[in-house]
């Protein structure tokens, strides 16, 4: 069974970066798409990009510019970085799986609240 589960501080402030990792059991990171979505409060998901199995990281075009998506393998681990952060960022954000070829996300994190604000 594959978890995921995402950790990182809930308050960010305006101008700041938001870091978020991602620590996944039952499963390597080395395979398969691992990406980040969230969900600002009261509207839909969001998908921000993910790391493919060849550690090539793919980008929302809306984010592209302060998103960064890394991995470290000896951790088992995924991390997203989004740079000059404002309060529109605040949103719950997921970790999750996709496997190569699918259209699915078929493993999920609980998600983890960030708020921007000073």
């Amino acid at each position: 069974q594959v978890q995921l589960q995402e950790s990182g501080p809930g308050l960010v402030k305006p101008s700041q970066t938001l870091s978020l990792t991602c620590t996944v059991s039952g499963g390597s990171i080395t395979t398969n798409y691992w990406s980040w979505i969230r969900q600002p409060p009261g509207k839909g998901l969001e998908w921000i990009g993910f790391i493919s199995n060849s550690d090539t990281g793919y980008y929302s075009p809306f984010l592209k510019s302060r998103t960064s998506i890394s991995r470290d393998t000896s951790k088992n681990q995924f991390s997203l970085q989004l740079t000059s952060v404002t309060p529109e960022d605040t949103a719950l954000y997921y970790c999750t799986r996709r496997v190569a070829g699918a259209t699915l996300y078929d493993y999920w994190g609980q998600g983890t609240q960030v708020t921007v604000s000073s």
